[in-house]
């Protein structure tokens, strides 16, 4: 006959299971019942998810669900979505002349976040985040400009690119290797080094800017003005200000006289199109230096 008696841990008055291994008895505490019940839910829970969604793998992919729901395919209705709330916006972009977007403020807003997003992937890699330039690169925040800072000018640049051999339009100049092609002397070229320095408002040596004048204005002025104030329709930069893209000492003056560096910019037009170029010269051009 079975001993139905219930076997009570002294210490703690609760029931045991009955197993007992070196002296240490397992009691039989049950888990809570809203505890189980809630792990049961959980189960039909997960049961129904994996019949609805993609959920198991297989060989070949995973199971589709019945409702042929995915995340790709919402992100891909999401994107049809923004493209199709996007394009009201780009067709009055492609048919508005560039000119007359500044007229338009729903136009501007949608150019220059959309200028900005292109900006970031494409140019960011020259002139910086912030769009402030570097060595050699120009900064894109003030109004100094080589080639002109309106509008029209942005885009011509931005479409055309500078020194770009294979587009027929590319903004195109060359300065001269004074020294390299023995136009002027050593001397002729820190004279006017000396010259340049005056004209930017730093340390000059007098006597040899004086000397450097005269050299300045025969060979110089033709691209870069008079008074050093450039000619942004030939690409002369001006040299009577404190923007230099080589350096504005008079070791790095003399250098860039005696053999130039002139940097290149990918003609953007073919490869961006022409609404996105638009969107990147509204953005260049409101960055605080557009005229």
């Amino acid at each position: 006959m079975a001993d139905d008696r219930k076997d009570i841990d002294e210490v703690s008055g609760v029931e045991t299971t009955g197993h007992e291994w070196d002296g240490i008895k397992e009691l039989n505490n049950p888990l809570p019942r809203w505890w189980l019940w809630t792990f049961y839910a959980t189960i039909v829970w997960t049961i129904g998810y994996t019949i609805l969604y993609p959920a198991w793998p297989g060989i070949t992919g995973a199971t589709a669900g019945v409702l042929g729901w995915s995340s790709r395919g919402q992100f891909a209705q999401e994107m049809e979505a923004a493209k199709a709330e996007q394009a009201v916006y780009i067709d009055r972009i492609a048919q508005t002349d560039i000119t007359e977007i500044p007229n338009d403020p729903e136009l501007v807003q949608f150019a220059v976040a959309g200028g900005s997003s292109a900006f970031k992937v494409y140019c960011v890699q020259c002139h910086g985040s912030g769009a402030q330039g570097g060595e050699g690169y120009p900064n894109l925040n003030d109004d100094e400009w080589i080639w002109g800072g309106t509008l029209e000018e942005i885009a011509w640049t931005i479409r055309h690119g500078v020194r770009h051999e294979p587009d027929f339009d590319t903004r195109f100049n060359e300065m001269p290797a004074y020294g390299r092609d023995q136009i002027l002397d050593s001397g002729q070229i820190a004279d006017v080094a000396w010259y340049v320095r005056q004209l930017s408002g730093q340390e000059y040596d007098a006597e040899a800017a004086a000397r450097g004048a005269e050299t300045f204005e025969i060979e110089c002025s033709a691209c870069h003005g008079v008074d050093g104030e450039g000619i942004p329709e030939l690409g002369g930069p001006a040299l009577n200000d404190a923007i230099w893209l080589y350096g504005g000492s008079h070791a790095e003056i003399v250098a860039q006289i005696n053999n130039p560096q002139m940097g290149v910019m990918p003609a953007w037009g073919e490869r961006l199109g022409e609404t996105t170029v638009k969107q990147l010269a509204v953005y260049v051009h409101q960055l605080g230096g557009g005229q």
